[in-house]
């Protein structure tokens, strides 16, 4: 949705910006040939294993440091990251939340069951625990209640009790557990509404392990004083409890008088982009002006 996102951010010359998930780069990318001349973006990421790959191809590109710098950090502490560049606020700020490919691609990371690998599923791998030591510790009305909020599982309960009993190390192994559990036990289920909550466990868990509800809410909670006026910001959300925070977000600002403008409806990928990627079909746009 690159098209998209321009159209909501609307950068022009000399805009500074900040993509708080540089990914891949393609949003960012696509950003500074619109800020030229006299503007910069600052790319953001978690992943310290990709980081440096996309800041090489960006600076192979020709964007060098007065145009484009690489923090390796999270976005809930953007006001911090900001104030290290100098910047007590920004024109520009993007913040897609869905998982990269190079990230959903690589076995080793443990975020997809389409290849075997450890179940990991951390943004930075040197922090925190991964998945499957998670659910080593978790009780199953804590797994339950996560598994409910953080993808809303209709089946949440069964599942947190199948996961709790038998322990899990690979993505494989996970997603036959919950696969042939819910069959055996739900066999009026059509398959893909099994195959539906094998991808929200897996969704739940990531979440979970990154604690990326609390870091929105902080980007959330922080925009204000990041943005200067008629600053703008965008968001692609892939879930409803990304989407849910966003949106509320951004009407209460509203009312409040914090931001001028909102979108009152989510923007989506076009039929041709959801056709050659299925990945942006669960994809929500949504912008709002300082």
């Amino acid at each position: 949705m690159v098209d998209e996102v321009l159209r909501c951010l609307r950068p022009a010359a000399g805009d500074v910006a900040v993509d708080c998930t540089l990914g891949g780069g393609g949003h960012a990318q696509a950003i500074l040939a619109h800020v030229q001349p006299g503007g910069r973006v600052i790319g953001l990421d978690l992943d310290a294993i990709e980081l440096p790959r996309t800041q090489a191809r960006l600076q192979a590109d020709g964007f060098g440091p007065d145009t484009f710098v690489a923090r390796h950090g999270n976005f809930a502490h953007l006001p911090h990251v900001l104030e290290a560049e100098g910047l007590a606020e920004v024109d520009l700020i993007l913040a897609d939340l869905g998982v990269s490919s190079m990230q959903a691609d690589d076995p080793d990371r443990g975020f997809s069951y389409k290849q075997p690998g450890p179940l990991d599923m951390r943004l930075n791998p040197s922090e925190g625990e991964p998945a499957w030591q998670l659910l080593s510790r978790v009780s199953e009305d804590a797994l339950s209640a996560l598994l409910t909020e953080n993808a809303d599982e209709p089946h949440a309960r069964f599942i947190a009790s199948l996961l709790t009993r038998t322990p899990v190390q690979t993505t494989h192994a996970l997603e036959r557990l919950v696969r042939t559990g819910l069959t055996a036990a739900r066999p009026e289920l059509a398959k893909a509404d099994v195959k539906m909550s094998v991808r929200r466990t897996f969704q739940a868990l990531r979440i979970a392990v990154n604690d990326e509800f609390s870091a929105l809410d902080a980007l959330l909670a922080s925009l204000p004083q990041c943005l200067a006026p008629g600053g703008r910001v965008a968001f692609l959300t892939f879930h409803s409890g990304e989407d849910r925070r966003v949106k509320q977000a951004f009407r209460a600002g509203r009312r409040a008088g914090v931001y001028t403008d909102a979108a009152d409806e989510i923007i989506q990928s076009t039929k041709e982009e959801t056709f050659a990627n299925r990945r942006a079909s669960s994809a929500k746009l949504r912008w709002a002006v300082r």
